[in-house]
């Protein structure tokens, strides 16, 4: 599969907005007739295409008054992953190896060699721009389901500690992201608390505080069981099975980590 086709067939309602343009600059480096290419990705190519998008603004206007959302397909959450890590493999001004390394891991393990080439391809690219951050999480909060934009925000969180430790700078940005993403100070709290080794981190993981009572440990473990279920994300794919079950196994972690100090 040539590129262009790869990228062709893998957006969805990440083709246009400020994720587009992004997309499309960075394809711009790679491709041949980049200035065709990008217009075709960005919908601005043709009329017949130009009349697509406006139906799609159209249909997005729709939804955004409806309160839906389309579903979000493996290649919007391909694409949102890979501008998102760059502005966190940037936050701390140093460009570790060890970060590129683990995003590069990561989407081999997800997505297979082949494409992952052409993701990181794509990556190295998008690392060069300045990301307009607030821009882009709002197209994605507007887009993108919750348990989705959960699964980035625990992704994000690998990478900053892939080279060991999350430094103060990238914790800032991840904080920042997570409110920009519409995502609670709490579920912010809970994902973080996986990365870290602290005395409370199970309580946190399960969102709750060391004076809950015994029965309110078990209504919060099956309550955040149920939000990081790894069927929450069935709709992009098996290939982002893996960060899910992740997160659902910190969860039942730190569950048995409270029943065992609590007797119960």
């Amino acid at each position: 599969m040539s590129f262009a086709k790869w990228v062709g067939g893998a957006l969805g309602w990440s083709f246009g907005g400020p994720i587009g343009a992004i997309i499309g600059l960075a394809i711009g480096s790679l491709i041949d007739g980049a200035a065709e290419q990008s217009g075709f990705l960005l919908n601005e190519g043709n009329p017949k295409q130009q009349r697509r998008s406006r139906q799609s603004t159209s249909r997005s206007r729709s939804r955004t008054q409806t309160r839906t959302r389309p579903q979000t397909q493996s290649g919007d959450f391909e694409v949102s992953l890979l501008i998102l890590a760059s502005v966190i493999i940037k936050a701390d001004g140093i460009q570790d190896q060890r970060e590129l390394d683990y995003v590069r891991q990561q989407f081999v393990s997800m997505y297979g060699k082949q494409r992952a080439n052409h993701a990181f391809k794509l990556f190295k690219n998008i690392n060069k721009q300045n990301i307009p951050t607030r821009k882009v999480c709002l197209q994605i909060k507007q887009m993108m389901d919750h348990s989705s934009r959960l699964q980035l925000l625990h992704f994000l969180f690998g990478i900053a500690k892939a080279d060991g430790m999350v430094t103060d700078n990238e914790v800032s940005q991840i904080y920042m992201i997570s409110g920009y993403l519409g995502i609670s100070t709490r579920d912010y709290g809970s994902i973080k608390a996986m990365f870290y080794n602290s005395s409370d981190n199970a309580y946190k993981i399960l969102e709750i505080t060391k004076d809950a009572t015994d029965d309110e440990v078990k209504r919060a473990y099956r309550k955040m069981a149920k939000k990081y279920h790894p069927d929450k994300v069935i709709h992009l794919g098996k290939e982002h099975q893996k960060g899910a079950e992740e997160k659902f196994r910190q969860v039942q972690l730190a569950y048995e980590q409270l029943q065992k100090e609590r007797g119960f």
